[in-house]
């Protein structure tokens, strides 16, 4: 029976629409307490004195932790899958404004949201900087996800023999995760074990991030999530307001819930930082690149590293013989930064497409054709073979659905009435990241068959493909299979980030449910096995259920994030924008696009379809609204909340083409699938940024594009 490729509706979909999805917010024990943050109030300096009396005297309080009474924490921590190094109320420092400096704990939420208003704390201040940019000059390394620096070749010779080249910065600004669900815990000890239930993507990283900090065996940690409302990575780490959580209910001996406010979702976990991009680009007069540099700088904490490796989308786009990428950080006195929905690529193809734009009009080339005229055949930083590679029929057939080949030239030369019309294009591109995972599979009397494994489920559909996935392996349909998730008490698993669900822990599904339909054949004693029997075999058996564990990884030469030595694994694609710009009121308005992408085998086209519709969203958010303000001379968030913050909504959203160039990629994983959850959120912002020259001939290089910059 054919699962794979179909496009089942998510099985999930109807728990979620009746309210019957239970999100972490929404668990009640007996006896629940509720805790509240209280977070200072200055971005830098020092606790003189902290005055709880007035606090502890209200009604319902149970207990006020400051550093002065909460015991000492294991530091420094693993990190990641720790937010940060420390945690806090271990000290008197505070590095940025809504730093925790006590938690309340009180009988009801009112209760601690009233008493934490009478927390009193005097600090000496100290001098503080929130603007990166200020500190270009102490700009240092930091460790990430990629090399900070690579180079091929001799770019500065290059350069200067180029016929033409670009040299120029391009800035993206500050975005926050803003997730429907506020990130919630709740946290209970039971005969010294933890019992965590948490807005999470990560449970087993959580896990181990706890038993580090409480310096007690992982088996003592029981981390579970059944629902996150939304993520993009701010909840794929372990931060501070989940470890609080845990002490309080560990210092007050009840289970205690913790909600964040929606302010404290911008200061109590990263947020995609700033970066400011330096490309510079070379070519011959018929297009031919000679030279890609791309440097990047970003903001990250005082006291934790974060690094935004924007060059990773330049280093394996374009076929040239000189490349050259750095990658620098700045502290300064803000949270630390985190990943947020694409990240590396999403900012870092702003730079390198924006430029690649330039560069077309510099040459008076069309701008898809200097694309075409420079496709990579192989990685050209490190010389690996693509795994599997059809960006090319992801152009021309974009180039086709989107009627680019009607485009003209010149910018300001497509109108309507009032409108002016651009019409922009850049290329997409995501690493492929692969992690190793564990799944269990079992088939009851009944012929029922269990998945379990502790994937989490954030809002991608993941329960549904893995459901398909042994669906198909073992001939059933999918109302015959059910799956158990998002508990580390179940088969390890990845956090659900970098795209990895379905090519890792749908890797181990697939094995894991291949041994199940194997062993079956072997007590039936034939190859042919009808599955309407596979209940009937269990009960011969003599048992009362089959189990099997499956894994997968990947191959022993892969790196941390998995990508082997031998081959380049990555997801690409092609987006066209329209945008129309009324000339009196100079606001880009995006009316029409079209993203074709190759990301390997689909397995499931409906939740695919669903997900690149996301990700074109949010990088219309990207291009056209979202910022995080800062008011660096207080050193806060300017609005920590939506009236200022602003997302995009569907009035902002146009009806979009999206569809898929499918190879299988092998590769990459036994399922022939690669990632596609961040591939989406990729290419769409300078695409946007290109279609607003084309329609005003005004180069804007900052994002989000406001009409002040139009003027």
């Amino acid at each position: 029976m054919k699962t794979i490729g179909k496009p089942i509706s998510r099985l999930d979909g109807t728990w979620k629409v009746t309210g019957s999805a239970h999100y972490a917010a929404d668990v009640v024990r007996p006896g629940l307490t509720h805790a509240v943050i209280v977070g200072a109030t200055i971005p830098a300096g020092e606790i003189i004195s902290i005055d709880t009396k007035t606090a502890e005297a209200g009604a319902g309080v149970i207990k006020v932790l400051t550093y002065q009474n909460v015991p000492k924490l294991a530091g420094p921590l693993d990190s990641p899958p720790a937010g940060q190094k420390m945690m806090p109320l271990q000290s008197p420092v505070v590095t940025f404004e809504g730093e925790p400096v006590a938690v309340v704990i009180a009988e009801t939420l009112e209760e601690a949201t009233e008493a934490a208003k009478h927390v009193r704390v005097d600090y000496r201040a100290a001098p503080f900087v929130t603007d990166y940019l200020q500190r270009r000059d102490q700009a240092i390394e930091v460790a990430g996800f990629f090399p900070n620096d690579t180079k091929v070749g001799d770019v500065a010779a290059a350069l200067a023999m180029a016929d033409r080249s670009v040299t120029e910065i391009y800035r993206t600004s500050d975005r926050h995760h803003n997730a429907m669900e506020p990130a919630a815990s709740v946290a209970e000890w039971r005969n010294g074990e933890l019992f965590l239930t948490t807005a999470t993507q990560g449970v087993q990283g959580n896990r181990a991030v706890l038993a580090q900090l409480f310096a007690v065996e992982p088996k003592r940690i029981h981390v579970n999530v059944d629902f996150v409302g939304g993520g993009f990575g701010c909840k794929g780490w372990l931060w501070p307001h989940q470890a609080l959580c845990a002490v309080a209910a560990r210092e007050v001996g009840r289970p205690v819930k913790l909600v964040l406010q929606r302010s404290q979702d911008f200061t109590s976990h990263g947020y995609q930082p700033a970066t400011e991009q330096t490309v510079s680009l070379g070519a011959k007069s018929d297009g031919t690149l000679t030279a890609v540099r791309h440097g990047s700088l970003n903001p990250t904490s005082i006291k934790d590293d974060y690094m935004e490796t924007c060059a990773t989308a330049s280093r394996p786009l374009y076929a040239t013989p000189n490349i050259e990428s750095s990658s620098r950080a700045v502290r300064v006195n803000r949270n630390v930064p985190t990943p947020m929905r694409a990240p590396h690529e999403g900012p870092g193809l702003v730079g390198i497409e924006i430029a690649m734009d330039e560069l077309a009009y510099a040459l008076n080339l069309d701008p898809l054709e200097l694309r075409l005229r420079n496709y990579a055949e192989k990685d050209p930083t490190d010389g690996r073979p693509f795994s599997a590679k059809r960006l090319r029929e992801c152009y021309t057939e974009g180039a086709r659905r989107f009627g680019w080949s009607r485009r003209t030239m010149a910018p300001g030369s497509m109108k309507e009435g009032n409108d002016l019309i651009g019409w922009g294009m850049a290329t997409a591109i995501m690493q492929t990241f692969r992690q190793p995972a564990k799944a269990r599979a079992s088939i009851d009397t009944d012929g029922l068959v269990t998945i379990e494994g502790s994937t989490q489920e954030i809002g991608t559909g993941s329960v549904t493909i893995a459901i398909q996935i042994a669906a198909e392996v073992l001939n059933l349909p999918v109302e015959r299979v059910q799956l158990k998730w998002g508990n580390t008490d179940l088969p390890d698993a990845p956090m659900t980030a970098g795209s990895t669900t379905t090519l890792s822990f749908g890797s181990a599904v697939h094995d894991a449910a291949s041994k199940l339909r194997d062993k079956l054949k072997t007590l039936a004693g034939s190859e042919e096995l009808a599955p309407e029997a596979y209940g009937e075999w269990v009960r011969r058996s003599g048992a009362t259920s089959l189990v099997v564990d499956g894994e997968w990884a990947p191959g022993g030469d892969s790196d941390a994030i998995g990508q082997p030595k031998t081959k380049a694994l990555n997801s690409y694609g092609a987006v066209f924008v329209e945008v129309r710009i009324d000339r009196d009121l100079l606001i880009p308005r995006v009316v029409r696009g079209v993203g074709v992408y190759n990301a390997g085998r689909i397995i499931n086209p409906k939740t695919a379809h669903s997900q690149m519709i996301g990700g074109f969203t949010w990088g219309i958010g990207q291009a056209l609204l979202e910022h995080t303000p800062m008011d660096h001379r207080l050193g806060r968030y300017l609005s920590k909340n939506f009236a200022g913050a602003l997302v995009p909504v569907n009035a902002d959203v146009p009806a979009l083409d999206v569809s898929f160039v499918e190879e299988p990629d092998f590769e990459s994983s036994v399922l022939g699938a690669r990632g596609i959850g961040e591939l989406g959120a990729t290419a769409v912002g300078p695409a946007i940024a290109n279609a607003v020259f084309h329609a005003t001939g005004k180069r804007v290089r900052e994002l989000p594009i406001r009409p002040e910059m139009l003027l």
